[in-house]
């Protein structure tokens, strides 16, 4: 393998993976899929398998790092996968349920969906994350589906994430604001941001794989100056974020 030769590299770990029993596909995901990464961005794979598939098979491949069980990353839709290095180079591995992922891209088409907790999540995730990186992971291995948004789930998911984020926030006002508790308010604020920021981008029909940038998607990094504020002036600095975010999004 040539050194530095990112296309290369990606192939030669998408080999790796496309030979574990039971794999049918392998994508690239994340900011290598897209373009948008810097030099020393991790490598996201999802290893789509179907039936059984063992992570010890995984970890035979004898390449440092940890491997999860399945169901050890919560057991829903993200459902385990590995923190490896491969040359040198950081690689994340997610394992994907094929059967688990055909039924809710049926389900995001008919704009249904459902609500899991997630481990870095500060908002959970929804069970179309799945269909997301569909749409938007680089395909190595094997054929996917490259779906576009369902406009049933443009109308449904916004009310989801909305009520989401009004059960945040007048929640925090009578438990945590009411009383003078700073981190717990801002903590909830934070919660109910990024609530809205996936409000936000399903009305406009853009996917959302992860909460990394979704606040400057959503067009809420302003929050960071009004929450700076909850320590001098926290009744206020809490009235304005329930303002900004019920206003996001606002054409």
């Amino acid at each position: 393998m040539r050194e530095n030769d990112e296309e290369t590299f990606a192939e030669h770990v998408a080999g790796l993976l496309s030979g574990l029993p039971g794999v049918e596909a392998v994508a690239l995901g994340g900011s290598r899929a897209r373009g948008t990464h810097r030099p020393d961005s991790d490598w996201d794979y999802a290893v789509y398998y179907r039936g059984a598939f063992d992570p010890a098979d995984l970890r035979a491949l004898g390449l440092p790092g940890s491997v999860s069980e399945l169901g050890e990353w919560g057991g829903g839709v993200f459902n385990g996968g590995a923190w490896l290095t491969v040359d040198g180079r950081p690689v994340d591995v997610h394992y994907r349920d094929l059967d688990v992922v055909e039924h809710e891209l049926a389900e995001a088409e008919k704009g249904r969906f459902h609500w899991e907790a997630l481990a870095f999540h500060l908002a959970g995730i929804p069970s179309y994350l799945v269909v997301a990186e569909l749409a938007l992971n680089r395909v190595l291995r094997g054929e996917l589906p490259r779906p576009e948004y369902p406009e049933l789930l443009r109308e449904n998911a916004p009310r989801f994430w909305r009520a989401s984020a009004e059960r945040t926030l007048e929640y925090a006002k009578s438990a945590y604001a009411k009383h003078g508790r700073v981190a717990e308010t801002a903590a909830s604020v934070g919660v109910a941001a990024m609530q809205t920021g996936h409000a936000v981008l399903a009305a406009r029909g853009e996917w959302v794989t992860n909460e990394k940038t979704l606040l400057e998607r959503a067009g809420l990094r302003g929050l960071d100056d009004v929450v700076a504020g909850m320590g001098h002036d926290l009744a206020g600095a809490f009235a304005t974020a329930c303002a900004l975010l019920g206003q996001a999004g606002a054409e």
